[in-house]
């Protein structure tokens, strides 16, 4: 008979069977436990709570955004009672409008598109941060509760002229 090792031994067949020590099965045990909790949060997340990846994406052709409404004519609309709509346009080290008011309190979905290339969106001292990429537009809802001016600033280089490229926010009672 063989010497055996401390993990094999020999089944009735003459096979070699692996044992796993204690603290082998021990980690074993705690590792897909903890795999198997993982997978049931991000269950419950994305299934019982509605959490989902963006399924509506908006897209426009990137050569046509100054042709394509409502980017023809951007700037604030009033949508209805306190919902405004605010449309941008991205380009070469700009925005367009380059000033928005925005009345204290109102509810104000940015949508922002550009012509060229990918440029970053956020205004300071707010949530406000989104990637704007070219044949995508990029949207982001914000109530906007204090008065004051706010810099838009890109985030994304974006070229030579990239810390030229700023906006402003002035919020109004």
């Amino acid at each position: 008979m063989k010497k055996q090792t401390e993990k094999e031994c020999e089944n009735s067949k003459g096979e070699k069977a692996m044992h796993l020590h204690k603290f082998e099965k021990i980690w074993l045990i705690f590792g897909i436990g903890i795999l198997i909790i993982f997978l049931a949060v991000v269950g419950v997340g994305a299934f019982a709570m509605g959490h989902q990846p963006a399924s509506n994406i908006k897209t426009i052709d990137p050569e046509k955004v100054a042709e394509t409404a409502p980017f023809n004519n951007p700037g604030l609309v009033h949508i209805k009672g306190n919902k405004y709509e605010l449309n941008l346009v991205a380009e070469a080290f700009s925005y367009t409008p380059n000033t928005i008011q925005i009345p204290k309190d109102a509810e104000v979905t940015i949508n922002v598109a550009t012509k060229d290339v990918v440029h970053g969106f956020s205004i300071a001292g707010t949530n406000v941060n989104m990637m704007v990429e070219p044949g995508y537009v990029s949207s982001y809802t914000q109530t906007f509760s204090k008065t004051g001016e706010f810099l838009v600033l890109c985030n994304e280089y974006c070229g030579a002229g990239h810390h030229l490229m700023m906006a402003k926010v002035e919020v109004t009672e």
